[in-house]
């Protein structure tokens, strides 16, 4: 808010009476609060400090003690520099005492060859220190504004941080307690560097108060809650003494953030929208727009390794009733919610880092990180039996999908344990483990992950079209008929049996099948492509 004795000395009215720094140059970036001038020895004691001191030195002692106590009772007074003029007392230079005594207490201590009207000065400065204060209040009023229509709003947190990344020109991170980064800003500089090591780094960040900076990290930080209930950290790097606006933009925003809590409080916690947004761009890579270096390094701001660790996708499925599509919207979303935060619980009491959001509307999706020396399949039996145990309204179903080395492959391992999940959904299988693997589901997974090839509905529009247009015509059932047939091997009896029909009459049907269809059903390789079609027509209509 303040100019600082540097820039005292760059103004016209002082550089026509050529400064000289003789003493304290290091402290040219002291703020100026106040310009005084002072003739006499004994000012000290009259000053409240951060002022820059003006003097001909005309009173001044010319006893080297008595130079010293001058300067000692300045510096204790806090003001900011002295500016002495070199034309009525000493003429050539300052005393050596008076030199070395501003030394010591990293004092500027400036002289003036030519006479100065100091009263042009005064002028000059405090205009500079008012229109600062003017400056101030008015950023003041726009950082109030600004936070005020976002509290109202109840503006997400990277819209906060956005507008603090804005305000300030400085990063900013907002952190959990246990300093899991939840959001950030980098403000132009390297995502990945701002959140390397970020656990380790801010543990170590004690301030002692609700906002306070840090100066051994260059941190600003502001505890985010509400309600005597805090949760979080917003922490601003700045690297310097932030200015006070810095710091009223910081608390602004802490404040937003727990309004935004608060508001939010039957949604989504933060930790889950920080670990969806990493899990939905690992499953985008390698088209993502942001970089894998970053997404690595949110994961491990959110105690998440991914490099050096075995990566294994995992798919959550609710087994729920049909509703109409409305209904199973409305009951679906606080369902999926309950068991992503129910799945975080169970990883963390299994022992095991995992990346945990219900991100694709039908399910929970997980990434775990497993230690190399790890037993893979016991880590992955304890989750199952963790996730069983948590009291959920229906039943679900647990798949996971092949272990990977790197998190480039991540997306894989999690997009296969989707199709896994899916295809077990549809089919009455437990297995013993409590989780199903792509072996589990044999030919119907093999379809679940190729459902995006179109050749896949193709194929059984040709092998299946005639029958599903004779059903649809005259209302039969030639198409579960078939079913039947296929899933008992061809048994005529048993299939008849197994749809509670008499033989002559499943028969006639499994005749009307030949004949629609144009095929022998007694031909291996017609069953076989019948079966295969009756799955993907299966699987088609799952997703």
């Amino acid at each position: 808010m303040y100019p600082t004795v540097g820039d005292v000395l760059a103004l016209p009215v002082m550089r026509q009476g050529g400064p000289h720094v003789v003493a304290g140059s290091d402290g040219l970036d002291t703020p100026v609060r106040w310009v005084h001038v002072a003739e006499i020895a004994e000012i000290a004691p009259l000053l409240k400090g951060g002022e820059l001191v003006l003097t001909t030195g005309v009173a001044l002692p010319d006893d080297d003690a008595a130079l010293a106590r001058y300067v000692d009772d300045l510096a204790a007074a806090g003001v900011s520099g002295v500016v002495v003029e070199l034309v009525r007392h000493w003429h050539d230079r300052l005393p050596q005492a008076l030199v070395t005594a501003a030394d010591k207490h990293r004092l500027p201590l400036v002289t003036l060859s030519r006479e100065t009207r100091y009263v042009a000065v005064t002028e000059a400065v405090n205009g500079l220190i008012v229109d600062a204060q003017v400056d101030e209040l008015r950023a003041a009023a726009h950082v109030h504004e600004t936070f005020t229509e976002l509290t109202v709003a109840g503006a997400e947190p990277h819209v906060v941080l956005r507008e603090v990344a804005h305000l300030t020109g400085h990063a900013v991170v907002l952190e959990t307690l246990a300093h899991e980064v939840v959001a950030y800003d980098a403000a132009g500089t390297d995502p990945a560097e701002l959140l390397a090591d970020w656990r380790t780094r801010s543990r170590q960040v004690r301030t002692g108060e609700r906002t306070g900076y840090d100066r051994a990290s260059g941190r600003l930080v502001a505890i985010v809650g509400a309600r005597g209930r805090d949760w979080g950290r917003l922490v601003l790097l700045c690297g310097d003494q932030p200015p006070h606006r810095h710091v009223v933009v910081a608390e602004r925003a802490a404040s937003a953030l727990a309004v935004h809590h608060l508001l939010a409080a039957s949604g989504d916690s933060l930790e889950r929208q920080a670990h969806r947004d990493v899990l939905t761009q690992l499953l985008a890579t390698p088209s993502t727009v942001t970089p894998l270096a970053e997404l690595v390094a949110r994961a491990e701001a959110l105690h998440v390794p991914l490099t050096g660790h075995r990566l294994i996708g995992a798919a959550i499925r609710p087994r729920l009733p049909d509703l109409p599509g409305p209904a199973a919207a409305a009951s679906t979303v606080p369902l999926l919610r309950d068991h992503a935060e129910a799945t975080a619980l169970a990883a963390r009491r299994a022992r095991v880092a995992a990346l945990v959001a219900d991100l694709d509307g039908i399910g929970v999706q997980v990434l775990l990180a497993l230690s190399p020396r790890a037993d893979t399949d016991a880590v992955l039996r304890r989750l199952a039996q963790e996730v069983r145990q948590a009291k959920h309204s229906v039943p679900l179903v647990l798949a996971v999908g092949t272990a990977v080395d790197a998190p480039a492959e991540a997306g894989r391992s999690l997009a296969e344990a989707g199709h896994v999940a899916s295809a077990a959904l549809h089919r009455d299988q437990h297995p013993p483990a409590g989780y199903h693997r792509l072996d589990d589901v044999r030919l119907y997974g093999l379809l679940h992950l190729l459902s995006d090839d179109d050749r896949l509905d193709a194929f059984a529009r040709r092998e299946l079209g005639p029958l599903l247009a004779k059903d649809a015509a005259t209302g039969s059932r030639l198409v579960e008929a078939l079913r039947r047939f296929c899933d008992h091997g061809g048994n005529k009896s048993a299939a008849a049996a197994a749809a509670h029909t008499s033989r002559t009459a499943y028969y006639q049907q499994l005749a009307r099948i030949e004949q629609a269809l144009d095929v022998s059903l007694e031909d291996p390789s017609s069953l076989v492509s019948l079966h295969v079609a009756l799955l993907i027509h299966d699987v088609l209509g799952a997703d």
